[in-house]
């Protein structure tokens, strides 16, 4: 059975879904979940995800959300991405990190900058949010310094996980010439067999409400 995962193409969220799918070669098609539209606050999909997010994972009656819980069932099914096990919390610890200190104020800054109207995105809001996340770039740079990896010697849910907002092309306060460490990273998973862009890998562009 072909495994379903809701998603759309501009959510950094969804795409560490189904970069995790893509990779792991298991089969997998996307459905588009017209967020924008309202269809993820829809009844008919909140009565399979209550959260009303995207991205959501269906494989017969399961159902499954939130990026990280889908990358840990991949790593499940498939033995990929999590490291050896002396490695996995490790990997854990920084899935957790980018949940919390990149990925949840990069998406918030990238959707007040691109996604509403121009004379509704609050300029201090936004000074603020990059502001916080610059020390989360620094992070992210000084740990990758003399690796190629996060975690390890190839790629985990840690990187799956981190890189999930630094391939769009919106501003958002995010310039990857600016960290020579994760500008390197990000092209060894640019590099990863079977890679894609978000924009490539899952419906929904920006274009297309242009």
């Amino acid at each position: 059975m072909t495994l379903k995962l809701h998603c759309f193409g501009e959510s950094g969220n969804s795409y560490k879904a189904a970069l995790a799918l893509e990779l792991s070669g298991l089969e997998w098609e996307p459905v588009f979940v017209d967020f924008f539209g309202g269809a993820a606050r829809s009844p008919e999909y909140r009565a399979r995800n209550v959260m009303g997010e995207a991205p959501m994972l269906e494989d017969g009656d399961l159902c499954l959300t939130q990026s990280g819980v889908i990358q840990q069932w991949i790593t499940d099914q498939t033995g990929k991405f999590g490291g050896t096990p002396d490695e996995k919390y490790e990997v854990l610890r920084w899935v957790l990190w980018d949940n919390h200190k990149l990925s949840s104020p990069a998406g918030m800054t990238r959707f007040l900058m691109n996604f509403l109207p121009e004379d509704k995105r609050p300029a201090d809001v936004i000074a603020f949010m990059q502001g916080r996340l610059k020390p989360a770039y620094q992070v992210l740079d000084t740990h990758l310094a003399g690796r190629d990896w996060i975690v390890g010697d190839g790629i985990t849910n840690a990187d799956l996980s981190c890189c999930g907002y630094l391939f769009y092309p919106e501003p958002f306060g995010f310039d990857r010439k600016d960290w020579a460490n994760i500008d390197r990273w990000l092209a060894n998973i640019e590099g990863t067999p079977g890679w894609k862009h978000p924009y490539d890998l899952m419906p929904g562009n920006p274009s297309d409400r242009a």
